[in-house]
């Protein structure tokens, strides 16, 4: 395995070329990303060669890794995998959005909206044409397929569990995933490489850009989780940060299911004092903001101060109208989510709404990867976290 060390944050350098070549196939539901990813690792690696860092050679320096592929749909709706160029000894890497819902098909005449379900389907049918004549076989799927249903209460399927055996079964070496709702997930599959990453540093880049003038410490911001399941990544954060975290637990209704949920009769708060300091309220996604949203109107009522809003993943099930209304009302200031999933104009529009570019991070991940090192500084991020908020405490703009 080579060696790896840190330059700059847009830049690591590495003592030799990868083995195996670098080939990136975006699915239709993350097009976008993967020409971003594709930009920042040509540029990098060009650079890296015309500087003498490395060698070059066996198509280190290429004009674009990606590979086109193609998932024509029959009339009837069933489909193909199409991969149009050689793969064959390459190190592959497969990017899917499973919740882009801007996508869709035709079936008997009809358009159809692209589910995960669907989505899912179309990452193993261009498995399937790559035919193991890969190297190795990488999967980039930031929201995980089913990652709710990860348990069973009385007889229920496990969705995950079976959709990660599929792909292993498929010949997939390595997933990579963003913020999994358990990630003890991984364990239906423990031969297979798993990795779930965290957008901590930046979620903590973009609040302090919205504002700079935050004081970081236990007597003027807090770190809260909307509920128990949540709790790791906000004592991940609080400890980052140097603060205090809290947390509220739902007293839930289990005798009832209403939309497939147990309804929630009460909210209770664990945690000190909030009156008068900024809140941070993070959590993995944000489905109806039903959850979000009352987290941040109980804080209120306990004379919360600013409230910031941050979750890996903004599906918005129920439109921005319950966000414009909490908006209006004071209930917060910003809202975070990444481009990880599917962005819809509207959202993209709100002048409360702030994004987070992981094009970079993933082409980070790619290329490290990609050169058999260690993930395991891209992984906790705590260096580059405390020189950004090394910069914020002398005043310098992050």
């Amino acid at each position: 395995m080579t060696s790896v060390k840190q330059d700059k944050e847009s830049r690591t350098v590495y003592d030799t070329t990868p083995e195996g070549r670098l080939a990136i196939i975006p699915l239709p539901s993350m097009q976008a990303m993967g020409r971003k990813v594709d930009d920042y690792l040509v540029a990098w690696r060009k650079k890296r060669v015309e500087d003498g860092e490395l060698p070059g050679g066996n198509g280190y320096v290429r004009d674009s890794y990606l590979i086109e592929s193609a998932v024509p749909r029959f009339g009837s709706g069933e489909a193909k995998g199409i991969i149009r160029k050689s793969i064959r000894g390459d190190d592959l890497y497969l990017m899917t959005d499973v919740m882009n819902y801007s996508l869709t098909y035709r079936m008997a005449g009809f358009e159809n909206i692209m589910s995960p379900d669907d989505h899912f389907q179309d990452l193993k049918r261009v498995i399937g044409a790559a035919g193991k004549k890969a190297r190795r076989v990488n999967v980039i799927m930031p929201y995980l397929y089913e990652g709710r249903q990860i348990k069973q209460n009385g007889r229920e399927s496990l969705d995950c569990a079976g959709a990660l055996q599929e792909l292993t079964d498929l010949g997939v070496d390595n997933i990579i995933t963003f913020d999994a709702h358990d990630s003890r997930v991984q364990n239906a599959v423990p031969l297979a490489g798993f990795e779930t990453v965290r957008p901590t540093y930046q979620f903590i880049k973009n609040i302090l850009r919205c504002a700079p003038d935050l004081k970081i410490d236990s007597d003027h911001l807090m770190v809260i989780s909307p509920d128990e399941g949540g709790m790791s990544r906000a004592i991940y954060l609080a400890n980052v940060l140097g603060v205090d975290m809290g947390m509220f637990y739902k007293r839930k209704d289990y005798t009832t299911v209403v939309d497939g949920k147990n309804p929630v009769l009460a909210h209770e708060f664990l945690g000190s004092d909030v009156k008068g300091k900024d809140i941070i309220i993070i959590d993995d996604m944000i489905s109806s903001g039903d959850g979000v949203l009352e987290t941040a109107q109980l804080l209120k009522k306990k004379q919360a101060s600013r409230v910031f809003i941050c979750a890996t993943f903004g599906i918005m099930t129920a439109g921005m109208g319950p966000f414009d209304a909490a908006y209006k009302r004071g209930l917060f200031q910003y809202l975070i989510t990444t481009n990880l999933v599917y962005q819809g104009e509207e959202l993209l529009s709100k002048p409360y709404y702030r994004s987070c570019d992981m094009s970079k991070y993933l082409a980070l991940i790619i290329d490290t990867l990609n050169h058999d090192c260690s993930i395991s500084t891209l992984l906790n991020p705590i260096d580059r976290i405390k020189k950004v908020l090394d910069k914020h405490e002398r005043g310098e703009p992050v």
